[in-house]
C-alpha cells in the first residue's frame, strides 16, 4: 500500500509541479522516499506537517488502531501525533469490528531493554493476557553484528554463545527498535476500554510507547477484495 502511495505521489508531483516533503517513519519509508526523488526531510526543520498517511495492522469500528507490527510503532506515532491529519491506508483484512478480532499478534508495546520483565509482570498482572518478548525468527552461525530494526531488525544475543547474522530474517534474539528498545507483543484475552488501557500501559515505568493509536485517524481507506475502496470515517463528537 504505502510504496503504491509513493509511486503516486511521484507521479502527482511530476505532473502538477507540486512541491512537497516527507518525513519517514522507518528505513523502509525512508528508501521510497529517495527511490522515488522526493525530498525528505525531518521534524527538526519541518515540526508541524499537514498530513500523516500511513498503514495499520488492524482498525475498529471507533478508528481505534493497532500499529507496530514493523516495530517503528514510536516513530509512527510521533509523526501522526504532529499532523494536522492523519490518514490509513489499508486492506481489507485489517478491517475489524473489535480490536482483536483479525490481528491475533497482540499490541506492540515499545520497552526499555533493561524494565522487559517487570513491564512484562504489570501487564498481565494488570490487564491479563499473555505478554511474549518480540524475537527474531532463528538462529544463525557467524560474526554478531547488528542489524537495525523497523524493516531490518537490530537484534540483541542474550546468551554470550549465540551469534547471529546481519540478516534480520535469519537470526534469533530479541528484536531492538531503531531507539536501542526492546518490544513486547501484549495478546488480551477481552476487549479492554482502549483509551484507558493506552493511558494506563504508558504510566508503567519502562514503558516507551505503545502501538494502540487512539482518536489519532481522521480517515481510513480499505482496499478490498474485489477492487473497490471502503471508506471509514471518524464519527464528529
Amino acid at each position: 500500500m504505502i510504496e503504491l502511495l509513493a509511486s503516486q505521489a511521484t507521479e502527482r508531483v511530476k505532473q502538477e509541479n507540486l512541491t512537497i516533503v516527507c518525513i519517514p517513519t522507518s528505513f523502509q519509508a525512508r528508501q521510497l522516499i529517495l527511490q522515488n526523488g522526493l525530498t525528505l526531510s525531518d521534524l527538526d526543520r519541518h515540526p508541524e506537517l499537514d498530513v500523516a498517511i500511513d498503514g495499520a495492522d488492524e482498525v475498529d469500528s471507533d478508528l481505534n488502531l493497532i500499529k507496530g507490527g514493523g516495530g517503528c510503532l514510536t516513530q509512527e506515532k510521533i509523526v501522526a501525533g504532529y499532523a494536522k491529519c492523519f490518514i490509513v491506508i489499508a486492506d481489507y483484512r485489517k478491517k475489524s469490528k473489535s480490536l482483536g478480532e483479525q490481528w491475533k499478534k497482540g499490541i506492540p508495546i515499545e520497552v526499555i531493554p533493561m524494565a522487559y520483565v517487570p513491564v512484562t509482570r504489570a501487564l498481565t498482572k494488570n490487564f491479563g493476557g499473555a505478554v511474549e518478548l518480540r524475537m527474531a525468527v532463528s538462529k544463525a552461525q557467524g560474526r554478531l553484528l547488528p542489524v537495525r530494526s523497523c524493516d531490518s531488525p537490530w537484534l540483541y544475543s542474550l546468551d554470550k554463545d549465540l551469534t547471529v547474522l546481519t540478516n534480520g530474517f535469519d537470526s534469533q534474539g530479541p528484536v531492538v527498535t531503531d531507539n536501542g528498545n526492546f518490544i513486547l507483543d501484549w495478546k488480551f484475552d477481552k476487549v479492554h476500554e482502549w483509551s484507558e488501557v493506552n493511558t494506563a500501559i504508558k504510566m508503567i515505568p519502562g514503558v516507551v510507547e505503545t502501538g494502540l493509536f487512539i482518536n489519532m485517524a481522521e480517515v481510513v481507506y480499505f482496499g478490498m477484495e474485489d477492487g473497490s475502496v471502503s471508506v471509514r470515517k471518524k464519527e464528529p463528537r
